[in-house]
């Protein structure tokens, strides 16, 4: 199924409904679809083979979404904080593109050579254009829909190809058409480069929900609008929840009934804070990949309330999963010699399924002979199918004989009431191949002795797994949507150490 037929079955469902931007202006079903036509006639006129989207979330992009869609085109939505060494080489990729871009970031596109206008020139003048056209038949289900950049936390960027076969089974799999109300409303702060941000444009349409976007994250800010615009589900990464949950202003949302998280972990302590602030609320943890088209493992809201009240330890434990596998997804853990593993051992996460993309551009589809995507996450199943993720494979601190996932060391500094953010890598080290330092960032006007959170640590782990090297910064290399970014962590701390 190609993206544009959810569009059109929405028109068809409930076409003036206000399903894209605030309760007043916002677009209805049917406006987005005349604005999406308009704009593949333009595309298609112009003989572009990609739109580039370099700009803010906001109302232009699911027009250019279904607009790319509609001409037969993928969009390409890019990182609009990358330096410009970075944009250039991505934007090099695609010398025969249309170009949206904000007023800031247009001279990327000018440099590449592409036509571009801002999102509000786009919108303004596909507002004017004729409404039927002909020759739009964007119906290859097999056709590239979005071409998404990794994020580079451990290489450099690859374009992830997600065709609209992927994105389709993953809405068709994960929501009932048309089963919100009409006063529902989605929240979302992530940005258009993020693969949530192209999922909750079509399931939340394809549910028949009004989407707002807020461009620019604080905590006031978002629980102002979540409040002003009657938001009853909400999407946010850890870091999100975690300034929502520290700040010292009003807090209540009256209308919000379900808030979803993921993008990476979430830290034990923010989530028991967020579930005791707001005891209603479904709280959701979802975790995927670009490559898989979003959500493969769901965390529900009833997961949640039973971890948090049981005293049984295994249950308890599970507030720290990322829970059961959706239905059309098939996962292996799998050990070094790529033997599938049982309940309770740590591999290698490999999935498949038709929303599973595991394509990049230039290289091609990246799966074994039956069909498994290496995700290159570690992670575990328990004995009634909650999978654990411990960090990326390439992550792995090798001490020794020994090896070491962060994501366990950082767990539990988290939990010490002074650290507010922390990483944790392997430096070389000529006696054991590597030792563990970390990184801290600690909460405003806190003081705390190296020596006493290095016992802290020691208290829950083997010394072996203490941390030897301790720094302090004001703050972490993440992006936008929280993934820490580690080879700059361990670049900082090499230039520390050298002095370079």
């Amino acid at each position: 199924m190609n993206i544009t037929l959810l569009l059109d079955m929405a028109v068809d469902g409930f076409g003036d409904r206000v399903v894209v931007g605030t309760r007043t202006g916002g677009l209805s079903a049917r406006e987005l679809q005349r604005l999406a036509t308009a704009g593949a006639a333009e595309i298609k006129k112009s003989g572009a083979d990609a739109l580039v989207y370099l700009a803010v979330n906001g109302p232009a992009f699911p027009v250019a979404m279904f607009a790319a869609a509609r001409a037969g085109v993928p969009l390409v939505p890019v990182n609009y904080r990358l330096g410009r060494e970075q944009l250039d080489s991505l934007l090099a990729n695609h010398p025969h593109a249309l170009g949206i871009a904000g007023a800031e970031q247009s001279e990327a596109l000018v440099r590449a050579g592409l036509r571009v206008r801002t999102p509000e020139e786009w919108l303004a003048e596909l507002a004017f254009a004729a409404e039927e056209f002909d020759d739009l038949d964007g119906n290859d289900d097999a056709a590239p829909a979005v071409v998404i950049y990794t994020s580079g936390t451990t290489s450099a960027p690859k374009g992830v190809l997600l065709r609209h076969e992927n994105l389709s089974s993953y809405v068709l799999g994960s929501v009932e058409f048309a089963s919100a109300e009409e006063t529902d409303c989605a929240l979302v702060s992530v940005p258009p480069y993020h693969i949530a941000a192209v999922a909750n444009v079509i399931t939340n349409l394809y549910a028949g929900r009004r989407t707002v976007v807020l461009e620019q994250f604080s905590p006031a800010q978002w629980l102002d609008t979540a409040r002003t615009e009657g938001v009853t589900n909400a999407l946010v990464v850890p870091t999100m929840l975690s300034r929502v949950v520290e700040a010292d202003v009003d807090k209540s949302v009256p209308t919000l009934r379900g808030l979803a998280y993921g993008g990476a972990p979430m830290p034990a302590r923010v989530i028991e804070q967020a579930l005791a602030m707001w005891p209603e609320v479904g709280f959701v943890n979802a975790y995927g990949l670009t490559e898989t088209s979003s959500t493969i493992a769901v965390l529900g809201p009833d997961d949640h309330r039973d971890a948090l009240r049981s005293d049984d330890d295994v249950v308890r434990a599970r507030l720290g999963s990322v829970g059961r596998i959706v239905p059309g997804i098939e996962l292996e853990i799998r050990d070094a010699d790529d033997e599938v593993v049982g309940a309770g051992v740590m591999g290698r996460i490999c999935v498949r399924g038709d929303q599973v993309s595991a394509e990049y551009a230039g290289i091609g589809r990246v799966v074994d002979e039956r069909g498994f995507f290496d995700t290159r996450d570690k992670g575990f199943l328990d004995d009634e199918g909650f999978l654990y993720v411990g960090g990326r494979v390439d992550d792995t601190i090798i001490r020794g004989a020994e090896n070491i996932a962060p994501a366990e060391i950082e767990d539990v500094m988290f939990r010490h009431p002074a650290v507010l953010d922390v990483a944790v890598v392997g430096m070389p080290d000529p006696e054991w191949g590597q030792r563990i330092e970390a990184a801290v960032v600690l909460r405003p006007g806190v003081a705390l002795d190296t020596g006493d959170l290095r016992d802290f640590v020691r208290a829950s782990l083997r010394s072996s797994r203490t941390p030897e090297h301790i720094v302090y910064w004001d703050e972490l290399p993440r992006t936008e949507t929280g993934k820490l970014v580690r080879r700059h962590v361990v670049e900082r701390l090499t230039e520390q150490a050298t002095g370079v």
